[in-house]
């Protein structure tokens, strides 16, 4: 297994290399200008002083090389020498077009909200969806099942958008239990500013967690239905073991191989899918930072948060088929 995993992560390699490349390439395609948001006062010539400074007339495959320089050496020795007090020699660091500031500075401060949604939103949405895979399939056709197979169909039916709109309507405007917007500059200091965050933050987590949920769900009533009817399950039923472990041991053991595919694979898209939900809530997350850079045509900072998916996407596929060899013994890499 650590000689599997240690080769994954060497072919991973030249396969972010290689989709860094192409969304570098296609973002510098779109029109983009570092000194578009500046006020029409400057200078034409400072203005060309400017894009020199930022490499922006240089030709693409130097462009490409320098940009890759920062995400990979200069923001880790940065971040080292602030975190581990180091002294290493930091050169010039990525400048968003927008803000004049560091972008993975925009990214670390967005982080924090997007991973407190994101993630909690992901495991609430899991922890209802096996439950409700498991049982559906186990009692299929029953009224259960039918009611759990129609939630799912709307959960993953109804874009987040609007299922986030419907809850702002229903829960803030009509019934006023929770706050419509997302406050991202709330600290919690005491229990009622801990309560506030709590109330706040279910709106979110939920559009994410019922949407995650639904398409989950499907996925682990599948696989526990194809299981199910497995000649290992008959000869354990018939050697006398106990229904509880038949099917919460034997069979679930054998049907979370596709789960944690669908589980890993998709972690990485609901952040994707977090971007809408963003919008919609205000919080003030990676989402939000990236539509407003797509609409600001800031070039540097789109590029990074892309990249930052474009890792998770790889991360996590790795992970899950690490995963594999430990729910399935018959599974070797080696």
């Amino acid at each position: 297994m650590l000689n599997y995993t240690i080769r994954r992560l060497f072919f991973a390699i030249p396969t972010m290399l290689f989709i860094s490349l192409v969304i570098f390439v296609v973002i510098k395609l779109s029109p983009s200008d570092p000194t578009a948001g500046m006020p029409l006062t400057i200078p034409p010539e400072v203005r060309e002083k400017i894009r020199e400074a930022l490499g922006f007339n240089d030709p693409i495959h130097i462009q490409f090389f320098l940009w890759l320089k920062q995400l990979v050496y200069t923001e880790p020795k940065f971040w080292m020498n602030k975190l581990w007090g180091t002294d290493f020699e930091v050169g010039q660091r990525m400048i968003s077009y927008a803000t004049r500031s560091p972008v993975m500075d925009l990214v670390v401060q967005r982080i924090p909200q997007t991973l407190w949604v994101v993630g909690i939103s992901y495991i609430v949405g899991i922890l209802i969806a096996v439950p409700l895979g498991i049982i559906s399939a186990y009692k299929q056709y029953s009224i259960f099942d039918q009611i759990g197979t129609f939630i799912s169909m709307i959960g993953f039916s109804v874009p987040t958008f609007f299922t986030g709109v419907l809850m702002i309507l229903l829960f803030s405007v009509t019934l006023g239990w929770f706050p419509s917007i997302y406050d991202t500059t709330h600290e919690v200091t005491d229990w009622s500013s801990f309560i506030y965050q709590v109330k706040q933050s279910i709106m979110p987590i939920m559009v994410l967690g019922l949407f995650n949920a639904a398409q989950i769900s499907r996925y682990m009533r599948a696989s526990m239905l194809e299981n199910l009817t497995q000649d290992y399950v008959r000869t354990a039923r018939a050697k006398g073991v106990k229904e509880r472990s038949v099917v919460l041991v034997h069979v679930l053991r054998n049907s979370m191989i596709p789960v944690v595919t669908v589980i890993a694979l998709n972690l990485p898209s609901v952040f994707g899918g977090a971007l809408i939900t963003e919008q919609v809530f205000q919080v003030n997350g990676l989402g939000q930072l990236l539509i407003l850079a797509i609409q600001g045509g800031d070039v540097p900072v789109v590029q990074t948060v892309t990249v930052i998916f474009a890792v998770l996407i790889v991360l996590f596929s790795l992970i899950a088929d690490v995963l594999y060899g430990m729910l399935d013994p018959r599974i070797r890499y080696d």
